[in-house]
């Protein structure tokens, strides 16, 4: 091809200028630093990679799971934006080219902070564990963190697509005629959106107050559950048979609900058996005393039998006994009442309710 600009193209002489020549060579050097770019990005991912498997820390191994795909492409754009300012591009089509380069920059920081928030998460929960015996602290400080990723998920993508947007001249234009009318609009879009931003601010409310916490064991509209993630709009409560309760976030403001490990996860369970009046009292407190302390879900605090209640026809027994959790609670009070019926059907038959008559004969 020909350097002379009659022979030139049109759109290539728009882009590149009459000299095309130093244009050929400064497309070159930008696609030079995108491939550069993207190849010191692998190699630093990858001894970064390497490094992680030699250490006992959870920071690098949460960095390179949440951050290797932002970063991938944060790479090539900053080697192609220190490449530009030296590039003899044509002045009709530079600010096109930087103007793409930043919006490029903006949403790819906007992502790494995105994913930043996840490697912060991830970090605190594994300093604390859920699983422990006692977990109280970590359920209260896992319930914060998720309301501030949520919150800070969602300022992030905000800002970041608010910036991206104002780098476009129009959209700047736009804006700065709106400001005048801000404070009507303002009112309108409060009262349209008054019951999202009411959702926000409850999820707020209970990530610092925490009426609930992740893995809390309550009852909600009758159904037992634990609490498997906290939104900013919404709960999931799994329910004992892997069901999931979808609960409004403004559920647990407005509404009354259980809380069975509000302050500890330890329990107290009960069992009624309904017995005849000739049972052994202090035989069933023996043999209850003896069935908990063999049960593994006894937390061996706390062991006891009373009778609460008589009619007519029985009396009401009721065993009370204490476990770690809920779960070692149901299981408790389910072995008690199985093995304290056996044991009335085996040595005291005639101590289980019944019903009495007389028979009179003629006179």
């Amino acid at each position: 091809m020909s350097n002379d600009p009659q022979t030139i193209p049109h759109w290539w002489s728009e882009i590149f200028g009459e000299h095309w020549a130093p244009q050929a060579w400064t497309l070159s050097a930008c696609s030079l630093a995108l491939i550069v770019g993207f190849i010191g990005g692998q190699l630093a991912l990858g001894a970064a990679s390497r490094w992680a498997r030699h250490t006992d820390t959870v920071i690098d191994d949460a960095v390179l799971k949440h951050l290797r795909r932002p970063l991938r492409a944060l790479f090539p754009l900053t080697a192609l934006t220190l490449t530009l300012p030296f590039a003899t591009v044509g002045e009709q089509s530079r600010p096109g080219l930087h103007h793409f380069l930043v919006v490029g920059l903006i949403l790819t920081l906007g992502w790494v902070f995105f994913r930043g928030v996840r490697v912060v998460e991830e970090v605190v929960e594994h300093r604390y564990d859920i699983r422990a015996t006692d977990n109280l602290r970590a359920r209260a400080i896992r319930t914060q963190v998720r309301g501030v990723r949520n919150i800070a998920g969602f300022v992030i993508a905000v800002l970041t697509f608010g910036f991206a947007l104002l780098s476009f001249d129009t959209v700047r234009q736009v804006g700065a005629g709106l400001l005048a009318s801000a404070g009507v609009a303002g009112i309108i879009i409060g009262f349209a959106a008054q019951r999202s931003i009411a959702t926000i601010l409850a999820g707020l409310q209970i990530a610092i107050s925490q009426p609930i916490r992740v893995d809390d064991v309550v009852i909600v509209e009758g159904e037992w559950g634990r609490i498997e993630e906290i939104t900013l709009s919404y709960v999931v409560v799994r329910i004992w048979d892997l069901r999931r309760l979808i609960v409004p976030i403004n559920y647990f403001i407005e509404k009354p609900f259980q809380n069975w490990t509000r302050t500890s996860a330890d329990l107290l369970g009960t069992v009624e058996l309904h017995v005849d009046y000739t049972v052994d009292v202090e035989a069933l407190r023996t043999e209850l005393q003896r069935v908990v302390s063999e049960s593994p879900h006894w937390d061996k605090k706390v062991c006891g039998l009373q009778v609460t209640a008589s009619n007519e026809r029985s009396m009401v027994v009721r065993p009370l006994m204490s476990a770690k959790d809920a779960s070692a609670a149901w299981d408790l009070r389910c072995e008690v009442r199985e093995k304290m019926i056996a044991y009335l059907q085996r040595q005291h038959p005639q101590a289980l309710p019944r019903l009495r008559g007389e028979l009179q004969g003629k006179p």
